[in-house]
């Protein structure tokens, strides 16, 4: 991150049954690190993951004695613009030599430049290979 006061960093939440599962998808295979984690923290377990100094990053978390339910449909996405082809095809490979395979997207638009992987727990994380302005006009269409 630029190191901008005034631009807030995003935590996206979410909760999650199998947090050693989901490691090894965001984090070996969509290479996010790991930013953070806590255990037993007042019957909740986490892991923060994302790049280092970027300006988000992603919570997963167990709460202790329930169950979270698997994604809701096939429109809960993260995407990862990734611009650079040789850096998009890599990703690709990774999380494939991880085992996972593309899923068709909901949405034809992701499958046209992208490609769509579901996590365990049936959130999916798209890799598009295309560019998103840092600072876009005041209505972005693609």
């Amino acid at each position: 991150m630029s190191g901008n006061a005034s631009v807030p960093v995003l935590r996206v939440a979410r909760p999650a049954n199998d947090l050693a599962a989901l490691q090894r998808f965001y984090g070996d295979a969509a290479g996010f690190a790991v930013l953070g984690s806590f255990d037993g923290h007042d019957g909740f377990d986490g892991l923060i993951l994302g790049y280092p100094g970027a300006g988000w990053h992603l919570e997963l978390v167990r709460e202790h004695g329930t169950s979270a339910a698997r994604a809701a449909g096939e429109e809960h996405l993260l995407v990862l613009y990734l611009p650079d082809a040789e850096r998009w095809q890599a990703a690709v490979s990774r999380m494939e030599s991880h085992g996972f395979r593309p899923v068709r997207s909901n949405n034809p638009y992701w499958d046209r430049r992208g490609r769509t992987f579901e996590d365990p727990e049936g959130y999916r994380l798209v890799l598009q290979n295309a560019a998103w302005p840092l600072d876009p006009p005041q209505a972005h269409s693609e």
